[in-house]
C-alpha cells in the first residue's frame, strides 16, 4: 500500500470515528435533558413555550440546556432553555430551584445505592 492511500484510509477513519463520538455525546446530551425535564416539572419550574418569532429569538440568544440564575426585581429567578426538545424556557424561584436540587440528590443517590439490584 502507497503512502498516499494509507493517508487516505487514515483521514477517513479518524473523520467516521470522531462522528461516531459527537453523535454519541449528542444522545447522552438528550437523555439527561428528558432524564431532568420531569424534576424540573416536579419541583415546579414553570414551562413557558417559545410561541412568537420575539420568544424564539430571545430563547436562541440563550444558553442551551443550562441552568442559570438571574437577579429580577431583587428576587433570584432560575432558568433553563430548551431550544431543541421543548422550544421552551423553564421558569422558577429559589423555592421550586431547592426543591429540584433535593430531587436530583435523591435521583443520584438512588442511583448509586441501587446499583444492579434494580
Amino acid at each position: 500500500m502507497n503512502d498516499r492511500a494509507f493517508v487516505a484510509r487514515l483521514v477517513l477513519s479518524v473523520a467516521v470515528a470522531t462522528a461516531v463520538m459527537l453523535t454519541g455525546c449528542a444522545a447522552i446530551q438528550r437523555s439527561e435533558t428528558r432524564s431532568t425535564e420531569h424534576l424540573r416539572a416536579a419541583a415546579g419550574f414553570e414551562l413557558r413555550p417559545a410561541d412568537t418569532a420575539e420568544q424564539q429569538q430571545h430563547l436562541a440568544a440563550l444558553p442551551p440546556f443550562r441552568l442559570e440564575s438571574h437577579s429580577t426585581d431583587g428576587k433570584v429567578v432560575y432558568t433553563y432553555a430548551d431550544p431543541d426538545g421543548c422550544h421552551c424556557l423553564y421558569v422558577s424561584g429559589s423555592k421550586e430551584y431547592s426543591k429540584f436540587q433535593r430531587l436530583k440528590a435523591s435521583q443520584i443517590d438512588g442511583d448509586i445505592w441501587a446499583g444492579p439490584w434494580r
